[in-house]
């Protein structure tokens, strides 16, 4: 019978890591119970709750024992609270274990931001273990106490990687390269499966350990080849557990069990594909300010398919567990489609959500715990997966003989296909192909069906002796390189993804080594990347005293030692760190140097190694400057070597493109808070000499579809692209930002009429060009105010509840770079959710827009009176980049190579970038159209005041006139608020037809009290 419940969910805490506490990063995560509390660090009143069934504090209150185990501290204030790794496997990884004894089908997924501690609470380090190696204990601990029991017992294990809608076995060697990777079929029981998959024999942790290595170096492989980037690719690991016994009728039964492990894609990735799909309300402006939302290509890039698929299956399984009706796209996607028992199926679910404790991971940390929020409410169906095995054989059997007889008469309904296909109107051409891929997935079936069925012939003796011999010449060669590694000077790989450091070791054996990529002759060792040439680096080994230089093979290769970029032959010492190319980064080690000098060498990781190269490339990382400054920092270490990168494939397939880092203000794209330098990508076409800004979402998102182009390209498939497709193109006819303006609408909250020439600042706060523009406050009918209407008022306070009218008028801009055709300008007021656009002016460099449009807000709220009177309407000018043919033409004989000559470094202009922003203490834009405002306020104010003190000195002067020993406060009123010539005449008339102080003074105490109060003259 099948169990139902929900997916389980636990979400943990690490400690601050290194660069956290470099950073000073400050603690906005608490744990009480099952609730995490996590508090936004621009909003300490912003505080969100999520409540899962296990929220595990493991911040602080721990201490390492002797063992170098960290257990719960009681001394400290939070030691009861800190989670160890045994609390997490009990909690967690024990009823994985009984689950897999009782025949049910487990998945565990692990989800989190890069560095989030996901790795932690699954594997674990040293003695530290995590759930799968305690598990994996566990099992093989149980087998060996049940193995006189009579049963038989047999584990598997397989590993899987899914990148671009790919799958590719990790334990294949050749994996990476099979063209499409492995296809997934449907079997008709069994559901999804990786047809081909790779599973073998296990008998200890230590063997599982082993297998996790060996696909984690295949991966690496991949990655350092460029056919994956693992932070873009999710992993799966198997354990198929099956176990053989006779019951009490001798009939053989047999129960199966299979754990999936599923380490997602890094969040921070997945963030605004998920935010999207989950529902949440950010998203929108997130994509905007990444720049996401305009790419073309950002919806057809499959790098993401994944991604939206999941996003899409959770939250419509998220809607059947409310009661609702809805599809579940399962299909839409490979990730989804291998997960299908995990989230709505035949499985036992748990989620690990792994957040990081640090303000500066604030936005990937509420993402993951949303995320984590949905899952919860999932549902999942398992039952015991227990049958004889005469019966499973018997029935793979005639699922064959039915498979055949289908296959035969081609039977397949219209609603199969409409399954297939996931959707109900198919055309003739899609039936057809449809029907092809139904008679592939059939032979494939049975060819499934066959080798299952044999297998249960062999015994489990017989299987694990055919793998073995296997094995064998593989672990031999292994162990070769191991060995060799303790004397021999060697390089090893270093990698984003610390999982995959390391795991690339080159020996250099021979006196004379060449290092090339894969083209031409074949080089001793094989590097392939962009900018990496056919002989890229020669090294020269004395045996003798153990001593390696290295020189480049050509003047143009690009080879850097330490971030310095080599011209001669030098000398390597252990831990250097070397570049080849733009991508391959490496690490050498002497061990006879490490030996004799009995240093102290640190460990060297991906993050000290581009720090370095940033470091000599001007950008210093500074602790010191804390929050904004360390954020941009960090963009620029990631940003640097991508956009060295992309010039690297654009040179070598000759696309003309160059990118170039460029820093912009927020106020520049159009934000109305925050003083964080964005981190930009100007992409430059050589040929036509079009520029266009790409934020560094945008840009890191291209950067994947160039890998995969320069992969193609690598492999000698069919690589190029058409233009509507290629990531190194832009539209000619996008519209590009000229400039912006920022008008404060302070003097509308004053009820004050502004007419000011602006400064229009391009996107590096130059001035371009200025905006004669007007903002005028009117009444319903548009009728502006004038000076005799006088409606200035003292405080914005005093236009609540009242109707407010403005005209906002862009008049002209002048000065405009001459480069630019269709210029118009855009904005939005207050909660505008669309742009206001000006008409088209095309062919001049001084546009006269005449545009006006007037606002009424009735009545006016609190919310606009304090947007009128602190807001700002950013005015975006926009226009489409001329392109001159002449520049074109002299340009058409040069390749990408020779126009990019003498600009090869984005790294050298890096140094220069910050000039202008808040570095060193410089702030970034004064905000001078501010100062404008404000003095035209004080004029106001000023003249008001001077009108106040001229009308007391009038009542003063006819008071005396008069005789008068004193003026009541109504009368003083009526001179204070007099503007207009009729209100003062009004207010003297007053002042005349009122009695003198004296008959005040005369009237009882309570005929006072009912009189206006008196001034008294002087």
């Amino acid at each position: 019978m099948a169990e139902e419940e929900n997916v389980k969910v636990a979400v943990r805490v690490r400690p601050f890591n290194k660069r956290e506490n470099g950073r000073n990063a400050k603690l906005i995560v608490k744990m009480q119970k099952n609730s995490t509390m996590i508090t936004n660090p621009s909003d300490a009143n912003e505080t969100k709750t999520f409540t899962f069934d296990h929220s595990y504090w493991s911040f602080d209150g721990c201490k390492e024992n002797k063992d170098g185990y960290f257990e719960p501290d009681p001394s400290h204030k939070h030691g009861k609270q800190f989670a160890d790794q045994n609390k997490v496997f009990n909690d967690l990884g024990r009823g994985i274990l009984d689950n897999a004894w009782a025949g049910f089908n487990t998945s565990l997924f692990a989800y989190g931001q890069t560095g989030s501690g996901k790795s932690w609470s699954v594997f674990g380090y040293g003695v530290n273990k995590g759930i799968v190696p305690i598990l994996a204990e566990e099992l093989f601990k149980e087998i060996d106490a049940k193995k006189d029991s009579g049963a038989t017992f047999e584990v598997k294990f397989s590993m899987l990687e899914i990148y671009n809608e790919n799958v590719r076995d990790l334990l294949d060697p050749n994996g990476a390269k099979k063209k499409g990777g492995l296809k997934v079929r449907q079997h008709p029981k069994r559901g999804f499966y990786a047809d081909g998959l790779k599973e073998v024999f296990v008998s200890s942790y230590d063997d599982i350990n082993a297998r996790l290595e060996e696909g984690t170096v295949n991966r690496t492989v991949a990655s350092t080849n460029m056919n994956a980037t693992s932070s873009r690719a999710h992993t799966i690991s198997g354990i198929r557990f099956v176990q053989r016994a006779k019951n009490d009728a001798g009939k053989e039964m047999e129960k199966k069990a299979l754990l999936n492990l599923v380490d997602l894609a890094g969040s921070e990735r997945a963030e605004s594909v998920y935010g999207k799909y989950l529902g949440y309300g950010n998203y929108s402006e997130r994509v905007e300010s990444t720049g996401a939302q305009g790419d073309r290509l950002k919806e057809g890039a499959s790098i993401n398919q994944s991604l939206s698929s999941l996003g899409n299956v959770i939250s419509a399984l998220a809607k059947l567990s409310e009661g609702h009706s809805a599809r579940v796209p399962y299909r839409d996607s490979v990730l989804t489609k291998l997960l299908q028992n995990a989230l709505g199926g035949n499985s036992k679910t748990i989620m690990i959500a792994a957040i990081s404790p640090a303000d500066i991971n604030y936005d990937e940390s509420v993402s993951t715990l949303r995320y984590a929020d949905r899952a919860k409410q999932i549902k999942t169906k398992a039952i015991v997966n227990e049958d004889p095995t005469e019966k499973l054989i018997r029935e793979l059997k005639e699922e064959n003989d039915r498979l055949k007889h289908a296959m035969k008469s081609g039977d397949i309904s219209t609603e199969a296909l409409q399954d297939m296909a996931g959707k109900e109107v198919l055309s003739k051409s899609e039936i057809d192909a449809l029907k092809k891929e139904w008679l592939a997935e059939m032979k494939a079936n049975m060819k499934a069906n066959e080798k299952e069925a044999e297998d249960h012939k062999k015994t489990t003796e017989e299987k694990v002796s055919e793998q073995k011999s296997q094995d064998s010449e593989k672990e031999s060669a292994l162990q070769k390189v191991l060995e060799e590694k303790k004397s021999k000077p060697h390089f090893f790989n270093l990698n984003f993804d610390p999982q995959l450091s390391g795991r690339l070791v080159h020996i250099i054996q021979k006196s004379e080594t060449e290092i090339g990529n894969q083209k031409g002759k074949e080089s001793d060792i094989c590097m392939v990347g962009p900018g990496v040439h056919e002989t890229h680096a020669i090294l020269r080994q004395d045996k003798k005293h153990h001593r390696v230089w290295i020189k480049q093979a050509e003047k143009d290769c690009r080879v850097l030692v330490n971030g310095d970029a080599i011209t001669d032959e030098v000398e390597l010492f252990h831990n250097d760190r070397l570049v080849f190319g733009s991508t391959q980064l490496w690490v050498f080690q002497n061990p006879k140097e490490k030996d004799s000098d009995k240093k102290k060498y640190p460990p060297i990781t991906y993050e000290y190694a581009q720090e370095e190269i940033a470091a000599k490339a001007g950008v210093k990382v500074d602790s010191a400057g804390g929050g904004d400054v360390a954020l941009l920092q960090e963009d620029l270490i990631d940003v640097m070597p991508a956009v060295e990168e992309a010039n690297s494939i654009s040179e070598e397939l000759d696309k003309r493109v160059k990118f170039e880092i460029i820093l912009i203000s927020p106020q520049m794209l159009g934000k109305m808070q925050g003083t964080k330098a964005e981190v930009c990508v100007k992409m430059k076409n050589l040929e036509n000499g079009t520029e266009f800004i790409w934020p560094k979402e945008k840009f890191l998102n291209r950067l994947y579809l160039m890998k995969e182009m320069y992969n193609n390209y690598e492999e000698e498939d069919d690589w190029d692209l058409p233009e509507e497709k290629d990531p190194f193109q832009e539209d000619v006819n996008t519209d590009v930002n000229i400039g912006t303006v920022q008008v404060f609408l302070q003097p509308i909250a004053y009820m004050v009429e502004m007419k000011e020439q602006l400064e229009i600042t391009d996107i590096k706060g130059n001035k371009i060009g200025v905006m004669n523009l007007e903002v005028a406050p009117c009444n319903k009918k548009g009728k502006e105010y004038t000076e005799t209407d006088d409606m200035f008022v003292d405080s914005p306070e005093e236009l609540v509840g009242k109707e407010v009218h403005f005209w906002f008028k862009i008049v002209n801009c002048r000065g405009l770079p001459n480069k630019y055709t269709d210029v118009h300008c855009k904005y939005r007021v207050y909660l505008d959710e669309q742009d206001i656009t000006t008409d088209k002016i095309s062919l001049t460099s001084n546009p006269d827009f005449n545009h006006k449009k007037m606002f009424s807000f009735t009545p006016a709220t609190r919310q606009l009176i304090d947007y009128l009177n602190t807001g700002s309407i950013m005015v975006q000018i926009v226009g489409k980049q001329f392109i001159r043919k002449s520049a074109v033409a002299q340009r058409k004989q040069l390749t990408t190579k020779e126009m990019l000559k003498g600009d090869r470094g984005a790294f050298s202009k890096t140094a220069n970038l910050m000039n202008g922003f808040q570095m060193n203490g410089r702030v970034v834009d004064p905000q001078k159209q501010s100062i404008v405002v404000e003095l035209l306020l004080m004029k106001k104010t000023q003249a008001r005041l001077q009108q106040r003190c001229d009308n007391m000195k009038k009542m003063l002067e006819k008071a005396e006139d008069l005789g008068r020993h004193g003026v009541s406060t109504r009368v003083i009123k009526s001179f204070f608020n007099a503007h207009t010539d009729e209100q003062i005449r009004a207010a003297v008339k007053q002042l005349e037809e009122e009695e003198d102080d004296e008959g005040y003074r005369s009237a009882s105490p309570l005929s006072q009290n009912q009189q206006s109060s008196v001034c008294n003259l002087l």
